[in-house]
């Protein structure tokens, strides 16, 4: 069930997948309770190696460690302009361009995702990310039994494979990534 948007700043209608109103040009903010399909672009990051840590200490030291953890990556998707969509485990999923899109979504999460990596050096060098980039069409919207606001779709999917074939310290960006991120980032081919 599709519900009709409207801007929040003018209260005009906007049309299916707007990025911006077209009426005052104020960015969209999706609410939560609106299914739409979105271009996003999804950012996966793994904590390398840290299962096998985990079995050597103590379940408080984990949570600590953890909590570390994500208090300085989290921060680096936000600066960029992204959404935490969820943190499980020793995963994080961010989001650029849900709920709120910027006409440079993809250039800005490829620059989170670079940032990451030096983020988490301040709490641990020894720590290191895997990470995966993805851009492409989405469902935004209330998902599950808490109805809470997630995007799904392959994307996702790829994201995550993404980050599990990069190597520790490697962000691996999908095509559509690349082709959307500024060239100011300088990308090189790994493969398929």
């Amino acid at each position: 069930m599709s519900i009709e948007a409207t801007c929040t700043g003018c209260s005009s209608v906007l049309p299916a997948g707007a990025r911006f109103c077209p009426a005052c040009g104020q960015a969209v903010t999706v609410d939560p309770a609106v299914e739409e399909r979105r271009i996003v672009t999804v950012v996966f990051a793994d904590l390398e190696g840290f299962t096998s840590l985990a079995e050597h200490r103590d379940p408080e030291s984990v949570k600590e460690l953890l909590d570390a953890c994500f208090d300085a990556l989290v921060p680096v998707i936000e600066a960029h302009g992204g959404h935490v969509d969820k943190i499980i485990g020793d995963e994080l999923m961010g989001l650029s361009g849900a709920p709120s899109a910027h006409e440079d979504d993809a250039d800005r999460a490829v620059r989170a995702a670079l940032a990451l990596s030096g983020a988490l050096a301040t709490v641990d060098p020894g720590l290191r990310l895997r990470v995966g980039v993805n851009t492409g069409e989405v469902l935004a919207g209330a998902v599950g039994p808490s109805s809470g606001y997630t995007v799904t779709g392959d994307v996702v999917n790829t994201a995550h494979r993404l980050v599990s074939a990069a190597r520790p310290g490697e962000v691996l960006v999908g095509d559509r990534t690349r082709q959307l991120a500024s060239a100011a980032v300088e990308c090189e081919l790994r493969g398929d």
